[in-house]
């Protein structure tokens, strides 16, 4: 029962809404929904999670699956990884010492893992609750690394998405599957691309199909005669990603990270019967544009890694294609085209497979050579300051217009002297063995970054977005206010929120995270 804090909470609430009624069909629309959230301590869901509290206070229940030993240390990641993040400081601020109170009544911190049948749920009592009260899944649960092992890759973005579906179908009362996805499961596809489904099996190559039951077979047959050969622990990371580089590219995919996230989406499609399934595919998730407060961001996310190294001067150069778009969108369009996307599709009778990309490339392009005029121009006017406290005087990034190029000017400028340096080390007694170990590390991972990247720097594909289109048209006849749930890429002024948004709250949450 709720306590009377907690109805005074409600009750404080509900005035807050009918204050703004423009809120009113969405937040009826959460009123008493229980939703499960996976991936909850990664960057989109944090979001996620916050807009909904600020939403809806009387939404029944947040299940959110943690990683960890045992649901005492879930309770503490909540605490540590979620609610104690400067990104809660609007609700905080709103609740004051009730705050507390608000989130152990309406949150749950469960210890779980999706690679595991039954989402690992150990707790008989605590899974059969959950699967009486779930009404909608939120699957954001991800490993993002380009070249993750190929085990773990598959056990959370291919399988792991297939078990969490499995989970969500004994859920007796579920009404829709939200899966996060990424817009460039696409491949290296050039021109528009559409918001089109995977068929079971399908690959980019086109001239032969996968079974996706077989390559788990053969992953781990792979990881089995490692280690029946007594491998160490390091050979068998650095195989298991040189595997699954391997398969993806043999069928089609760049990297290892978007080849298991196409398998799951195809697994979801072909698995998920009578339920209701949204693919939310964003592009490139950058900080909060408007909400809970402009700027917000965890972590140095994709391309974020060039504007920190630019920005401190190690940055110079770098392959690619100076008219190449540079797909980003801010972390809450995504949030609300999530939300949105859960009230229209909410026990949809057409049962259907609806795919979103949440995107600017094809209604505001913003270039490489945008970004770097931007960001060239943020640093002259706020340089960065070194470990001594002197400015870093940066120049104009040079792109290098063919990947060759630039490892031609890597080996030429930096590996042949490592060379030099290694002889040099051996002749010395190893005096510099330290000195060549650290740079040896820096360039091989300078050239690696490059290969990983090279596929993006030289995109050539713009991502249409006609359902997300339609999808503001749907919640606009539904009265949903469309300024509070802000999902137009078009509304983005790229100078004002590069320079006065997103990398000052780069440089001031990111890095700092």
């Amino acid at each position: 029962m709720p306590t009377r804090e907690m109805k005074e909470m409600i009750r404080e609430n509900d005035e807050h809404q009918n204050q703004d009624m423009e809120l009113d069909n969405v937040a009826k629309f959460l009123q008493g929904k229980t939703i499960l959230v996976t991936g909850a301590t990664g960057f989109l869901a944090k979001v996620f999670i916050e807009k909904i509290l600020r939403l809806q206070l009387n939404v029944n229940k947040l299940y959110l699956l943690l990683r960890t030993s045992n649901d005492k240390f879930a309770t503490q990641r909540l605490e540590d990884e979620i609610i104690s993040t400067e990104l809660f400081r609007i609700l905080r601020d709103k609740w004051g010492s009730k705050f507390d109170a608000l989130i152990s009544s309406k949150v749950v911190a469960v210890e779980g893992d999706i690679s595991s049948e039954n989402l690992g749920l150990e707790d008989s009592k605590l899974r059969e609750e959950m699967r009486k009260e779930i009404e909608i899944v939120v699957n954001s649960a991800a490993t993002t690394c380009f070249n993750e092992r190929y085990d773990i890759a598959l056990g959370i973005n291919t399988f792991g998405a297939f078990n969490v579906l499995n989970f969500g179908k004994k859920c007796d009362k579920i009404k829709l599957f939200l899966h996060i996805s990424t817009a460039y499961v696409c491949g290296e596809k050039t021109g528009i691309i559409l918001e089109k489904r995977f068929y079971m099996g399908e690959t980019l190559k086109g001239t032969h199909n996968i079974n996706i039951f077989e390559e788990k077979i053969t992953m781990e047959q792979q990881l089995a005669q490692l280690q029946y050969h007594g491998a160490p622990d390091k050979a068998i990371t650095s195989s298991m990603k040189e595997f699954g580089l391997e398969r993806a590219k043999l069928n089609g995919w760049p990297n290892t990270y978007v080849f298991t996230k196409a398998m799951g989406e195809m697994l979801l499609g072909q698995f998920k019967g009578d339920l209701p399934l949204v693919i939310i595919r964003p592009t490139m998730i950058a900080s909060t544009y408007k909400q809970p407060f402009p700027g917000w961001i965890e972590g140095v996310r994709t391309f974020d890694s060039f504007i920190v190294n630019y920005g401190k001067g190690k940055l110079t150069c770098f392959p690619a294609n100076p008219n190449t778009i540079i797909d980003v969108i801010p972390v809450d369009m995504v949030v609300n085209a999530m939300v949105v996307a859960m009230k229209v599709h909410y026990a949809e009778r057409h049962v259907c497979e609806t795919i979103y990309h949440v995107s600017s490339s094809f209604r505001n392009p913003l270039t490489l050579s945008d970004l770097r005029n931007l960001f060239h121009c943020y640093f002259i006017k706020n340089p960065w300051i070194d470990v001594n406290g002197l400015r870093v005087k940066v120049g104009q990034l040079t792109f290098f217009s063919k990947a060759n190029r630039y490892l031609l000017l890597m080996q030429m400028k930096y590996v042949l002297p490592l060379k030099v340096l290694y002889l040099a080390n051996i002749l010395c007694c190893q005096r510099f063995k330290k000195i060549y170990k650290n740079l040896n590390r820096k360039i091989n991972l300078a050239i690696q970054l490059a290969k990983l990247y090279e596929p993006y720097t030289f995109f050539l594909g713009s991502f249409n977005d006609g359902n997300l289109v339609e999808l503001q048209r749907v919640a606009e006849e539904q009265g949903i206010d469309l300024v509070e749930f802000n999902f137009d890429s078009e509304s983005i002024e790229w100078e004002e929120y590069m320079m006065n948004i997103h990398i000052p709250g780069l440089l001031n949450y990111g890095i700092k995270s």
